[in-house]
């Protein structure tokens, strides 16, 4: 094969493990040798839309075998995938589809109003994706484009909590290498079964348990969308292997009235990110003798940077763990000199996982990969084990009185407090101190407390300038569609 990327994967696992399951949708099963079948079908019709070599090619939808056969047929072309977030207004879909300049467009049934109203100028063809051809056409030969893991593979955007969006453009290489340390980490199994119910258009459901298992030889069960209950009852049925979430749905499993009996003897790995786990959480989880694979990660690394062995999720219990294998990170100052152990500063990153840019933004380029390294923009510490605690984004530190304040700090001491379930601080105005902490707090089902009993609480955990002036209780926090509370929302609420 000339082709070296992913759009080979498909035909390499085919020839290794045809009759193997790689996909469950529903009650749909998918062979490799499936996969590898409906990926040329696809990409022989691409090529008859005129895609070529460095040509986008959109999806928008929710998890579904076409997202991966989109993808794979796509990059077996030497094309650029670009996974569109399914949860973008017309505007927002819009933009997305003309910056990154979408010439095909793959999306669900669903989505053809938003795609009408979007009107994208460079759009030239739309497929639905409960409609690709599954066929090979008569006398089609194998597609073998020649395509270098150096080559651009897709485009994914990042949540754009300040300004528009941008497109990390990750090469194969970088999504490749990237797997490697999910592998050399995490113990992947060629039997693994791994349930795929956090979004795809996400870099870590796709990043850290999607691509890994499909490199492995393993199943992927995809889910269109969260659900709780359908998760308990998933593990023992299909005897799934793995998990990956935010927090919040986790703890949203264990709220499930049938958790405390359900079978979960499957279940090998639980992949954590987003967010540090809380201790409740990892507490309820040991009773069931499961522990965390916890990490930190983001987009433009592919997305894995840090990586918390469950042997040490007690003994370093709130830490983001050590480095990636192939992955180098450090902590530096404003000026780019490393900083010493406990002490605070910037986030950087570096190794073959690390994206190639952002697309047609090469002043963002430049001043994110400045010095070779990837800047992530959140701060952390490192101690003298090596293994590094995300305090918080740059860009989220209130200054108090001259006094900087981490919210990620403040929301931990919060989630401390039995009563509280979900919470975010940002900051707020204040004529003397400049600004001040503000949480914003969604009470547990059936618990109640006062601001002033909150903090009162932090008082004792906390320093005084740490402490929120204002409580509010919400209802319910904005939330991303990895499941993030969108603290823009929350700032702009109260602007």
């Amino acid at each position: 094969m000339r082709d070296g990327g992913l759009g080979s994967w498909p035909a390499r696992r085919a020839r290794m493990t045809p009759g193997r399951t790689a996909i469950v949708h529903g009650e749909e099963r998918i062979t490799y040798a499936d996969l590898a079948r409906r990926t040329t079908a696809l990409a022989h019709h691409l090529r008859e839309l005129g895609v070529r070599p460095g040509d986008r090619v959109g999806y928008l939808g929710p998890n579904h075998p076409a997202y991966l056969e989109t993808l794979f047929a796509t990059a077996s072309l030497g094309g650029v995938f670009v996974p569109v977030n399914a949860r973008l207004s017309a505007p927002e879909l819009a933009y997305v589809l003309d910056d990154a300049g979408v010439a095909v467009l793959v999306h669900a049934q669903a989505a053809g109003p938003l795609v009408d109203a979007a009107a994208a100028p460079r759009l030239h063809a739309r497929l639905e994706s409960g409609s690709l051809p599954r066929e090979l056409p008569p006398d089609a030969g194998p597609i073998d484009v020649p395509v270098a893991l150096d080559d651009p593979c897709l485009i994914m955007y990042t949540s754009g909590s300040t300004g528009r969006p941008k497109g990390a453009v990750l090469s194969h290489g970088n999504l490749t290498w990237n797997c490697v340390n999910v592998l050399v980490e995490s113990d992947v199994s060629g039997r693994e079964v791994a349930l795929v119910s956090a979004p795809l258009f996400h870099a870590a459901a796709l990043g850290m348990t999607c691509l890994p298992t499909l490199l492995k030889g393993g199943t992927c069960v995809l889910e269109e969308s969260f659900d709780p209950a359908r998760t308990l009852e998933l593990i023992p049925r299909l005897g799934i292997t793995t998990l990956f979430g935010v927090p919040a749905m986790y703890d949203a499993i264990a709220a499930q009235p049938g958790w405390a009996d359900a079978d979960l003897s499957s279940l090998r790995t639980l992949l954590c990110g987003g967010a540090p786990v809380p201790e409740a959480t990892i507490r309820r989880y040991l009773d069931r003798g499961l522990t965390f694979v916890q990490g930190y990660g983001m987009t433009e690394a592919s997305p894995g940077v840090l990586l918390l062995d469950p042997e040490a999720v007690q003994t370093k219990a709130g830490s983001a763990g050590v480095p990636s294998f192939f992955t180098d990170v450090r902590i530096v100052d404003p000026s780019g000199a490393p900083v010493g152990p406990g002490e605070r500063g910037e986030i950087v990153v570096r190794g073959p996982n690390v994206m190639l840019g952002y697309w047609n933004r090469p002043e963002a380029t430049d001043e994110a990969l400045a010095g070779g390294w990837l800047h992530s923009g959140d701060v952390a510490t490192v101690d003298e084990d090596g293994f590094f605690t995300v305090v918080d984004r740059i860009s989220d530190t209130i200054i108090s009185g001259g006094e900087n304040v981490y919210p990620a700090e403040v929301e931990s001491a919060l989630y401390e407090h039995p009563a509280v379930e979900l919470c975010a601080v940002v900051a707020a105005p204040d004529p003397k101190w400049g600004e001040v902490p503000r949480a914003v707090v969604v009470l547990a089902p059936g618990a109640a407390a006062t601001a002033e009993e909150i903090r009162a609480f932090l008082r004792e955990r906390l320093a005084g300038y740490k402490v929120p002036k204002y409580v509010d209780f919400w209802d319910e926090l904005p939330r991303t569609g990895s499941g993030k509370v969108q603290k823009a929302v929350v700032r702009e609420h109260f602007a």
